[in-house]
């Protein structure tokens, strides 16, 4: 069966909003939290994340549905689903529960999905996968920052 591409994007699309609304439903006393710890001097402000967030979260979706307009099978659509899932874990686990130890190493996880999922989306669409190359410098950014408050808190 044949699906037509606009209500693919709007799946991927929707995917990826849920994973914003799961973090945010965590980070709505998250810039407070965050300016409370005690954070390395390259931190940036907290008013930084969302708009960052916002425009990674459209050029993950639009990869994603760019490597399904290129053939992607199921596995790599299930490694896309996977890195969302982690991606969603991360500000639970950091804002909402305060294991910054536990949300590093989920994060690292996180990045290695990213890498794999740059990979083999690059066997696809060239296009799908420069997309991610941007959440992949975000998140390892993060990942360093993570590490910081970590070792700082």
């Amino acid at each position: 069966m044949r699906h037509h591409p606009v209500r693919v994007l709007f799946v991927f699309v929707a995917a990826v909003v849920v994973t914003a609304v799961v973090g945010s439903l965590f980070s709505v006393s998250a810039g407070d939290e965050y300016l409370s710890l005690r954070r390395p001097s390259w931190a940036p402000p907290a008013w930084l994340f969302g708009p960052v967030w916002t425009v990674l979260y459209g050029m993950i979706a639009l990869s994603g549905w760019l490597a399904w307009r290129s053939g992607a099978g199921r596995g790599e659509l299930t490694l896309f689903g996977a890195q969302l899932v982690l991606n969603a874990l991360w500000t639970p686990l950091f804002f909402g529960l305060g294991w910054y130890g536990f949300a590093f190493v989920e994060i690292l996880v996180l990045w290695l999905a990213i890498v794999v999922l740059i990979v083999v989306f690059s066997w696809r669409s060239k296009a799908a996968a420069l997309l991610l190359v941007p959440y992949l410098a975000w998140v390892s950014f993060a990942a360093a920052l993570n590490l910081s408050i970590t070792a700082l808190n």
